[in-house]
């Protein structure tokens, strides 16, 4: 599935940049190939508007905010939060408030901008430890990662992985038999639940990170929630009463490449398990994910009729992921959009993601410590 080419993948929200990043005025990304300027208007308010300003295609994140507006740095010609312009400085006297810049759907949650370029058919999941009392949040990770989001979402519900891709961190190697899962699809066919019991290996790293001083091995009771497109939760209970909630989005940036969001929820203090604690250890599970994911070919296929790929019983989860995929194209009139084998197993070009203009660790700096807020932004 080319995701560019994917209609349907605009009627989604997407999180696209924490907040804090905004604070020094605009910010450019790119959703499904669509070249976007986010910013904090004067009510406060978020605003993802086209990245080119009408006058002569400068972008706009190339700008500052000037009392609450969008400022082109350019020639000077500003825009308020609905996209309209509101001053052409070289021509005072005219109204300019017929020009406009298109703008899209934008909101705040969970410390994040989320966008939606179409009217959304879902609303943006709701997470129940964001203001469940006794919850801290935090914030994890923010990086562009060379993969497509179904093949990242498809390895957050694999079971069989375990041994091998984590047999550094958690996965028991000698133990390759995955545990069994119980899938429970949403009766609108926008997602799964999948429950599951897993035997872990609890290494020094993750000792520190689960406050479980020298207990080799332990057990994770797991519920994962998918909603369409590329959105999970990991709720993860351990015997000692802990909660350790995962929740990762894997934003459409192109065809190759996927902005990795995650955050943690945790139901415990700073004083019994550090956040940089936890973040070390999520920190070392997702590189090797990573290492994996970013081999594999970005051209995921969805429609099963293909043949690209040979399946096996754990892959249950994925393959109900395709199927609920390729209906919702159905249903509004789309096949999926791919290159055939070919362009399929082509890598992504070396460039995409390190360029990209969020990509650098500085920037995301603030994002590595807890919000001891458990409310919504």
């Amino acid at each position: 599935m080319l995701v560019t080419r994917q209609p349907l993948l605009r009627k989604f929200w997407y999180p696209v940049i924490p907040l804090v990043l905004l604070k020094d005025g605009p910010k450019a990304f790119t959703l499904l190939g669509r070249e976007l300027v986010l910013w904090i208007d004067g009510d406060g308010r978020p605003v993802a508007m086209d990245d080119r300003c009408p006058h002569r295609h400068a972008k706009l994140s190339k700008g500052w905010l000037d009392g609450g507006r969008l400022l082109c740095g350019y020639h000077g010609w500003t825009f308020d939060g609905a996209g309209r312009c509101t001053r052409i400085p070289q021509k005072d006297d005219d109204d300019p408030s017929g020009i406009r810049v298109p703008r899209y759907h934008s909101a705040s949650r969970y410390g994040y901008l989320w966008v939606a370029l179409e009217d959304p058919l879902t609303p943006i999941p709701e997470i129940e430890e964001d203001s469940a009392p006794g919850y801290r949040r935090i914030y994890e990770f923010y990086e562009p990662w060379k993969c497509s989001g179904l093949r990242l979402m498809e390895n957050s519900f694999d079971n069989a992985h375990f041994s091998f891709v984590h047999r550094a961190t958690f996965g028991k190697l000698d133990q390759p038999a995955p545990s069994k899962m119980n899938l429970h699809p949403f009766a609108d066919g926008f997602g799964f639940t999948m429950d599951t019991v897993v035997p872990v290996k609890n290494t020094a790293l993750s000792e520190r990170s689960l406050n479980m001083p020298g207990q080799a091995e332990t057990v994770r009771h797991n519920t994962g929630t998918w909603w369409l497109p590329f959105c999970r939760k990991l709720r993860m209970r351990y015997p000692t009463g802990l909660v350790h909630t995962l929740i990762t989005a894997a934003t459409p940036i192109n065809d190759y490449t996927s902005q990795i969001i995650q955050i943690a929820y945790r139901s415990d203090t700073e004083a019994e398990a550090k956040a940089a604690d936890i973040i070390a250890f999520d920190r070392a599970v997702v590189t090797e994910d990573r290492e994996v994911l970013e081999s594999t070919t970005f051209d995921t296929p969805v429609d099963l009729r293909r043949k690209e790929e040979m399946h096996m019983a754990s892959d249950a989860p994925g393959l109900l992921m395709r199927r609920q995929l390729l209906a919702k194209m159905a249903e509004f009139g789309e096949e999926e959009a791919h290159g055939g084998v070919g362009l399929s197993s082509s890598p992504a070009p070396d460039h995409v993601g390190a360029s990209h203009p969020l990509a650098t660790a500085a920037m995301c700096l603030e994002m590595t410590y807890s919000d001891a807020r458990p409310n919504p932004v």
